[in-house]
């Protein structure tokens, strides 16, 4: 009997290397589009004064007299005399000037806020992103450290992982050498001002076999080590974000050990809630785990972020309304809603707050940051709501 023609193509072998060489060619080509072509790098959102003064906390009269004044620099005009337009480094001056920085307080713990679901696919990482750039516009000092072997994150920040990161360049040399005291080595400036960026590549997935073996010999303190980490560049932050794997293994146990807050995008649909559930008891025996090690973290707050959720399904509204039930206050208010306009800037290796024109329609754009902006508007309140220098600020502005 003559064998079918795809026997034959599966018998004489597949060329893994080829496939991955391609594959890394074509996000290459797309990382090289989604930066300047004169620098090399990605670029930095600027902002008209309107909004300029918006981000500061002042009018554009106030920054206009502090320019006239010589407290801020004179503005670089174009070709038609117009003003250019302000960066984010140049806000964050202005910021110093007008004293309008929300950083926490010296004696403020920083906020260390896991984004985690161990289910792929639910946005924790589009998520995790555009919560760092949120902030850094805001003006908070950020890192966003990529605990994720797959790397997303680091490739929305202009990398690709296995061309241009070297396992150096990642957590693992921290997590393999007891030596290593600090995780400075690795911290790396992005184009947003005031937010670090700690990658990842796919070398970071043998540590979670090596920890695992070391831990099987009863090495249990090795789940301390991100945490020793972390708090080894903590004074030079305000929020530091973990983007952990989808997986529950030695690198996200260490990431719950580590966390002061955690965030769990979950979207509206049944698998994702059935799965989520399944995350929840696991999370439950786990922080038991870590309690009867006297290693449980203490959580200032826990959130459940409504992810690619689309009010125009009938079944969603129906789950939305179900998890509004089920959670209530963990449940935050506003929903990260499904847009073409996220898919088509992660299409691009971007992110929404990098757009400087729309990709789909001016409306289409305006609602996508009306959605992000009220996510992640919540969980900045949340974050400055542990900090006990800014709860006399909240409760005068109205906020608590």
């Amino acid at each position: 009997m003559e064998k079918p023609a795809f026997v034959e193509t599966l018998n004489s072998g597949v060329d893994i290397t080829d496939i991955q060489s391609r594959s890394l060619k074509i996000l290459e080509s797309l990382r090289s589009r989604a930066v300047n072509q004169e620098t090399g790098q990605k670029q930095a959102p600027s902002y008209a004064i309107g909004k300029a003064a918006e981000l500061v906390g002042r009018t554009p009269a106030a920054i206009r007299e502090a320019e006239k004044d010589g407290r801020l620099p004179t503005p670089d005009r174009d070709a038609s005399g117009r003003r250019t337009r302000y960066d984010l480094t140049a806000i964050n001056h202005m910021r110093d000037v007008f004293g309008t920085r929300p950083w926490r307080a010296p004696e403020d713990p920083p906020c260390v806020l896991a984004v985690q679901n161990f289910k792929g696919g639910v946005g924790k990482s589009t998520l995790a992103t555009h919560l760092a750039q949120y902030l850094a516009i805001q003006g908070y000092r950020v890192c966003l450290i990529d605990c994720d072997s797959q790397a997303s994150s680091s490739m929305m920040f202009g990398y690709v992982p296995d061309l241009d990161l070297n396992e150096e360049d990642t957590l693992y040399p921290y997590l393999r050498y007891d030596e290593l005291e600090s995780l400075e080595y690795a911290l790396r400036p992005t184009h947003f001002d005031g937010l670090y960026l700690l990658p990842a590549n796919l070398r970071l997935f043998q540590a979670e076999y090596e920890l695992a073996a070391r831990m099987a010999t009863g090495e249990a303190t090795l789940l301390n080590r991100l945490t020793q980490g972390i708090a080894s560049i903590a004074n030079h932050f305000d929020v530091i974000i973990l983007d952990p794997p989808p997986a529950l293994g030695a690198i996200s146990l260490s990431v719950i050990r580590a966390a002061n807050a955690l965030l769990v995008p979950l979207p509206p649909t049944l698998v994702d809630f059935s799965s989520t559930t399944a995350f929840f008891a696991m999370l439950d025996e786990t922080l038991a785990e870590l309690a009867a090690r006297d290693m449980q973290p203490e959580l200032n707050f826990l959130r459940i972020v409504a992810t690619r959720s689309d009010e125009n399904k009938s079944m969603q509204r129906e789950i939305m309304a179900m998890m509004k039930s089920l959670y209530g206050h963990h449940l935050l208010r506003a929903a990260m809603k499904d847009s073409a306009e996220i898919d088509n800037a992660t299409a691009r290796l971007l992110t929404v707050y990098e757009l400087d024109a729309p990709i789909t329609s001016r409306d289409v754009h305006n609602r996508c940051m009306s959605y992000l902006n009220s996510v992640n508007a919540e969980i900045e309140l949340d974050i400055r709501q542990t900090w006990p220098s800014h709860q006399e600020r909240l409760r005068k502005e109205g906020l608590i």
